[in-house]
């Protein structure tokens, strides 16, 4: 299989890099305490550092803010999933425990201050693209059944037509949802070169760890930049 980002995203967002972990064979209906803890370790650094914080001021969270506008979203109406974990937790509150392949994203996510993404790979067999959306894509909220409808080039992750997260890192969907069966699966990390790079390379090194002491599972990791436009493993 593949992930594979389209040429024209680059000419929008020429500095992208997105860090790629693939895990096949976990057992996600297990407890696993030390993914717990992670997360609420990662929580309690957090609400320290952002504790009544806009995110939206953040040095980190500003470059996404940045590139949302350059692919046509309102970053004031839609976040990315980090800033959004962010400002819940300056408020306050908790990132609630879903089960461990989550959590262990969210840990991950907080600590490194990088939006990320974990999508079942077990329900298709066809690459995952991160491409502007077209006419025969569609979407369907988490906890809906009825589609809806996607604005026109929106950023998409996709996996045949259907997509797996809306607005580039902002929502994802009920298609590719994490549940306890999954044991095939896909962590994108977003970031850019030259200016997080490196905190998404420590990033997945520690989620790649992670996973195969967890899981006892199989990984591969990469990269793609606007000079690697796929990764591509076999699991």
């Amino acid at each position: 299989m593949k992930f594979i980002v389209q040429k024209e995203v680059f000419d929008k967002l020429d500095d992208l890099y997105i860090g790629v972990v693939v895990a096949k064979g976990v057992d996600n209906s297990k407890e696993y305490k030390d993914i717990d803890k992670m997360l609420e370790e990662s929580m309690a650094a957090a609400k320290k550092e952002f504790l009544d914080v806009k995110a939206k001021e953040d040095p980190r969270v500003i470059p996404y803010r940045e590139g949302f506008q350059k692919v046509g979203i309102n970053p004031n109406k839609f976040q990315c999933s980090v800033e959004a974990m962010v400002n819940s937790i300056s408020k306050g509150r908790d990132v609630p425990h879903i089960n461990p392949l989550v959590n262990l994203n969210n840990a991950i996510s907080l600590k490194y201050t990088l939006p990320m993404g974990t999508h079942n790979l077990g329900l298709s067999d066809s690459d995952v693209e991160l491409r502007f959306a077209v006419d025969e894509d569609s979407f369907t909220p988490m906890g809906s059944k009825e589609p809806e409808k996607l604005e026109e080039n929106e950023l998409v992750y996709v996996v045949d037509h259907k997509v797996r997260t809306r607005r580039w890192a902002w929502r994802q969907s009920r298609e590719g949802m994490i549940d306890k069966n999954t044991e095939y699966v896909f962590f994108p990390i977003d970031g850019f070169k030259g200016f997080n790079d490196d905190k998404v390379n420590e990033a997945m090194k520690e989620l790649e760890e992670v996973l195969k002491k967890e899981f006892k599972c199989e990984t591969k990791s990469g990269f793609v930049d606007k000079d690697h436009l796929e990764f591509e493993w076999d699991l």
